[in-house]
């Protein structure tokens, strides 16, 4: 199994391009399955090395580990996640984001500063 090392150099543009083109395309949910996020993938021009961050990002953590067994692949997911989040908890003007952030599984995130998540 070869597992997903690269990283993609601008995670906070990949979670922005792919969360907004899932809302306008699925509405906001808490979760998108993998074929959703696929779609959004495409449609954003992600690569295919770098496909399996939004996966981390967007998907549950059963379902990403599910596709990825099923392609044979070893990522991990909370790390995965963890560095995809952190690269959007860092930005502190959200204008540029408008995605519902607030059923992520990324407890360390101070959520505050997302002024336009309903909470």
């Amino acid at each position: 199994m070869r597992a997903c090392t690269i990283k993609p150099s601008d995670r906070k543009n990949q979670v922005r391009l792919v969360g907004n083109d899932l809302v306008k395309n699925y509405g906001k949910k808490n979760y998108y399955t993998v074929q959703e996020v696929k779609k959004a993938n495409q449609r954003q021009g992600i690569s295919l090395d770098f496909a399996c961050w939004s996966h981390a990002a967007f998907n549950t953590h059963s379902d990403f580990d599910a596709y990825h067994n099923s392609i044979g692949e070893t990522c991990d997911y909370v790390e995965m996640k963890t560095e995809m989040l952190s690269s959007v908890s860092a930005q502190c003007d959200t204008s540029w984001f408008d995605i519902d952030l607030s059923w992520l599984e990324f407890p360390d995130i101070d959520f505050s500063i997302f002024d336009f998540l309903d909470f």
